[in-house]
């Protein structure tokens, strides 16, 4: 059927409204993202040098005196994903564990987000760091297993959790109405209000029962116009 008669477009135009509003709500991710550091050792001014990890924890192979980082939130990709914070560099996070023959020391900044970011009924830990020390040939997920258990993975090897946060999900997507996460350091970005985003429920927003309620109005006005043509 086409929108052809008098009637038909408004309605078409309702469906559109209703058809596109899921499609409206952008997608994200929950999950833990991975850093290197790009900065060198001593450096306290770490603005701008956190890198996304070109390579999984379970085949990166750090070097002795190298810092990573791991931060949970949500993000569509790894553009706009949330960096760890705080400013502790590798001779801060390892000064109390000194060299030894046949092993490296890697600095880890666990960063597990913030409210906004938390699973419903999740109250992330505060971010912390630690140094690991391990054999020279071990993975990143080799020296996160020796100071943050207990982790958890998936069935395609996606780290779900790092000392056993968050208990439940991993990678779920998340509807777009969510707050916004900070990234700026220490900050931390509560959600808004009920009167400001909504009944928060995940159903449809008030401006879109509005725009609905709108062109059901219109639907009834051209049918009476219809009606009253054709008498």
């Amino acid at each position: 059927m086409t929108c052809r008669r008098l009637v038909l477009p408004v309605l078409c135009l309702l469906l559109a409204v209703l058809g596109t509003a899921g499609q409206a709500q952008a997608v994200g991710y929950r999950y833990w993202s991975f850093w290197d550091r790009n900065s060198t050792a001593g450096t306290a001014d770490t603005a701008d040098t956190w890198v996304y990890a070109t390579q999984g924890p379970s085949t990166a192979r750090p070097s002795d005196g190298d810092v990573q980082g791991f931060r949970f939130s949500v993000s569509e990709d790894s553009k706009d994903s949330a960096k760890p914070r705080g400013a502790a560099d590798f001779a801060t996070i390892c000064a109390k564990t000194p060299a030894r023959e046949g092993s490296k020391r890697v600095g880890l900044v666990l960063d597990f987000g913030t409210a906004a970011d938390a699973p419903a009924g999740s109250t992330p830990p505060r971010p912390r760091t630690a140094c690991a020390r391990v054999d020279e040939d071990a993975t990143t997920a080799d020296a996160l297993a020796a100071v943050a258990k207990p982790l958890r993975y998936d069935t395609n090897a996606l780290l779900c959790a790092i000392a056993g946060y968050p208990s439940t999900g991993c990678g779920e997507p998340v509807s777009g109405d969510r707050p916004t996460a900070s990234t700026s350091p220490g900050a931390e970005t509560e959600s808004k209000s009920g009167a400001e985003k909504g009944d928060g429920d995940g159903g449809p927003s008030l401006g879109l029962m509005a725009g609905i309620a709108a062109v059901a109005a219109l639907a009834t006005a051209a049918t009476w116009q219809a009606r009253r043509r054709r008498n």
